[in-house]
């Protein structure tokens, strides 16, 4: 019998990182270079062998417009012929808040519950991170991916 477990990916930058989950407690941690378009169908063919999955969970952006797109047709489409739920959050949950890179100095920020662009000249380097615990109050039904870039000037 197969371990009941949760599937999280966070696409946006490399490397991709995907967790697996079991009571919301990370047991796995898969990292790639490649290419979310090249390496999504590998690892969840083998993930689909090894755990029976009972929820997809995925950062929805902000960030690279191509990934998000990817990851979201890529997991809805699996969510639909497996029946597996799919959850998503925004990519903020997963480096704390951070900017995170749009286009040249614009940045992604959350101000209040809002998230804006704002032209950065410093920025800290965010990178992403599974947690350790998911907390499942954080991720919405609401999957669809977020293209917030606003004009750029």
């Amino acid at each position: 019998m197969l371990k009941k477990v949760d599937v999280l990916a966070i696409t946006l930058t490399s490397p991709i990182l995907i967790g697996i989950y079991e009571n919301q407690k990370l047991i796995e941690t898969i990292q790639s270079q490649e290419k979310s378009s090249d390496i999504l169908p590998l690892l969840f063919r083998d993930i689909l062998k090894k755990y029976e999955v009972q929820k997809l969970l995925y950062a929805n952006g902000p960030g690279s417009f191509m990934a998000i797109k990817v990851a979201y047709i890529f997991l809805k489409s699996i969510s639909i012929i497996k029946k597996i739920p799919l959850f998503a959050t925004d990519a903020f949950y997963f480096n704390k808040n951070q900017p995170i890179k749009a286009v040249a100095k614009l940045y992604f920020v959350r101000i209040a519950s809002e998230i804006k662009t704002q032209k950065l000249e410093t920025v800290p380097e965010a990178s992403f991170r599974l947690p350790d615990v998911l907390d499942y109050n954080e991720f919405s039904t609401n999957t669809a991916p977020l293209y917030m870039i606003g004009a750029v000037g």
